[in-house]
């Protein structure tokens, strides 16, 4: 039985193998810079004994948190991988403008993990990223979508995107082929099973047991599916 059915197992598993190689590697580099830069040893001591953890609970916390920036951007990768896999759609790469294409649907789009990922002008950039694309002869029809995999609220939506400019204290123009959406939404219309995200992460657990060294319990299972209820919307 494959992991899922919108995706080969290979592609599953080359993506999910990155993610976990970046994070190891980054948790090494912290491991190194954590004892190259300065560490304030008050903040350190005061957060330890408020927070009742031991001091090597604290260092791995310290690791963590140098370590986030990095594990966000492995898992907005991991999202633009597994999409561009699903059969019809590509993933355009590194320095491929946007994120994934399909010729077929004429659905273009710009991968996010998270909908406060992307901060202040920079929605701005991949409007106008979006906008430049379908101007382009071979993107005529197309729609461009701003992806915002974890919603706001857990909100479902699919408007247009009209994200405001710092410098003109103006909102981007409405333009119906210019769009937002969040990742329930998207990875519907992307494999055309509704719940697609969902079957996505219930089966991490079981491809990092099988592929890799990280074993879930069934309790751990069950609460990390509780992050992900609070986080979308499963109905």
């Amino acid at each position: 039985m494959p992991y899922l059915k919108f995706i080969s197992d290979n592609d599953l598993c080359v993506a999910v193998a990155r993610v976990i190689n970046i994070i190891e590697t980054a948790e090494h580099d912290a491991e190194i810079k954590l004892h190259k830069n300065v560490i304030d040893p008050f903040s350190a001591l005061f957060h330890g004994v408020t927070h009742s953890i031991s001091y090597q609970e604290w260092i791995e916390q310290e690791k963590a948190r140098q370590t986030q920036k990095t594990m966000q951007n492995a898992i907005g990768d991991f999202h633009q991988e597994v999409l561009g896999a699903v059969p019809g759609w590509k993933d355009l790469g590194v320095g491929g403008g946007l994120d994934v294409v399909n010729e077929e649907k004429k659905i273009i789009a710009e991968v996010k993990n998270k909908f406060n990922t992307t901060k202040g002008n920079h929605k701005v950039e991949i409007y106008d990223a979006i906008k430049a694309k379908l101007k382009m002869p071979e993107y005529a029809g197309y729609v461009g979508y701003f992806v915002e995999v974890i919603p706001q609220g857990k909100k479902k939506y699919d408007k247009p995107f009209t994200p405001p400019d710092n410098k003109t204290k103006k909102r981007r123009p409405v333009k119906n082929k210019i769009r937002v959406i969040d990742g329930v939404s998207f990875y519907e219309m992307a494999t055309g099973r509704k719940n697609a995200l969902q079957e996505l992460f219930e089966v991490l657990p079981q491809v990092l047991a099988d592929k890799h060294r990280y074993k879930l319990s069934k309790k751990e299972t069950k609460e990390y599916f509780g992050l992900f209820k609070l986080a979308f919307s499963t109905r």
